[in-house]
């Protein structure tokens, strides 16, 4: 019979067992698919004390054994809403005002990362198991709820439905590379106004008599990262009030992952102002974080989105997903995709209201998609633009 066990941290797990489910692709000698659930991202995590004691997330991750591993889960025990960007709050505060205790509660996710990846690292058949598993750990512990956030769209529709699991499906702005030979070949896709707009912005950005330059693996240096912590800390006090990564995550970073970043950052001389880091997965670029110490107009626009879309057309990625929210992207060329989650709620009644909830929210996230998209940047067929 397979065996369903709860792990004190990631780094009790091998990393080439953890591995050889999260990234089976590696094998190959290539980038994973999604970095963000390989053992080096969530173990750098963890040993820089981003996640763990006081912070609200406490790794247990779920491990299916028959044997050999079969299947691995991140799971963290979560005693807040922070850093998930497939938010409950409202949610939390409806199930307290009516008398239940809905933190702590289970959380499958890579920390910090609003990124659709796998969370069932295991053979599909495995799945249900390890779904079952996270649920009796929220039941057996008397959780309020079990959450799988950033989930793939095939997690998500196989397992919805299972033991009352419900599926929410929400959005995001991702860039699609059209086979795209340049970035000149990207603009010439767009209306004839929007391609002058970002014409007009890079040349803003560009104009600031900044250096731009696009940096991985050994050409970042630790200076660099000195520098994009202060970004990082201003961004983060602004947004959340306390920055998620702590500064030793950067160091940890570098160490085992800078081959997998791409940090994009301005220089007024030889000193740096401003930066963006993205993360390189197999066919996708992730925009993650973005920072500055001097106000350039048009400059953002230029680090966070457009040097992204150049690297990956230059690089033949697929894809640039550019973080959470933000409809001003829609301008930019990045198009409302569909991002799915799934959520267990313990209490019947509950469950019943959150189920009302997600119905309608599909129905106005479907419509809201539709819209948007006539909106977008690009020709229309019938259009001589």
């Amino acid at each position: 019979m397979p065996d369903i066990t709860l792990h004190d941290n990631i780094a009790a797990i091998p990393a080439a067992e953890w591995d050889a489910l999260a990234a089976p692709e590696q094998a190959d000698g290539g980038r994973p698919v999604d970095p963000f659930t390989t053992h080096r991202f969530l173990a750098a995590l963890e040993s820089s004390r981003s996640t763990g004691t006081g912070t609200g997330w406490t790794a247990r991750p779920l491990a299916l054994t028959d044997g050999p591993l079969q299947g691995v889960m991140p799971l963290y025990v979560k005693g807040h809403s922070q850093g998930e960007y497939i938010f409950d709050h409202g949610w939390a505060q409806a199930y307290e005002r009516a008398g239940g205790r809905y933190y702590p509660k289970l959380q499958v996710a890579a920390p910090f990362t609003p990124a659709t990846g796998r969370r069932f690292l295991c053979a599909p058949e495995h799945r249900e198991t390890l779904l079952r598993g996270a649920i009796a750990v929220a039941a057996q512990n008397k959780l309020s709820s079990l959450h799988i956030t950033f989930c793939t769209p095939d997690e998500a529709e196989s397992l919805a439905g299972v033991d009352g699991v419900l599926h929410r499906v929400t959005q995001q702005f991702h860039w699609e590379n059209r086979s795209y030979a340049s970035f000149d070949d990207f603009l010439a896709s767009l209306s004839s106004r929007k391609r002058k707009m970002i014409r007009k912005e890079r040349e803003t950005a560009q104009g600031h008599g900044l250096t731009i330059r696009a940096l991985t693996g050994d050409e970042i240096m630790p200076a660099h990262w000195d520098a994009f912590w202060q970004f990082y800390q201003d961004t983060g006090n602004r947004k959340w009030g306390t920055p998620y990564l702590t500064r030793a995550a950067f160091d940890r970073l570098h160490d085992t992952m800078r081959n997998d970043m791409l940090l994009v950052l301005a220089f007024d001389g030889a000193l740096p102002v401003a930066g963006a880091l993205n993360f390189i997965g197999r066919d996708t670029l992730f925009g993650r974080y973005w920072g500055c110490v001097a106000d350039h107009p048009c400059l953002h626009f230029e680090l966070c989105y457009y040097q992204a879309i150049d690297w990956a057309i230059t690089n033949g990625l697929g894809r640039v997903e550019a973080g959470a929210q933000g409809e001003h992207k829609l301008a930019r060329g990045y198009l409302p995709t569909p991002v799915h989650s799934l959520h267990w709620i313990a209490d019947p009644g509950f469950r019943e209201a959150v189920a009302q909830y997600l119905r309608e929210e599909r129905r106005a996230v479907d419509e809201e998609i539709s819209v948007l998209t006539q909106y977008g940047p690009f020709k229309r067929v019938d259009s001589e633009d």
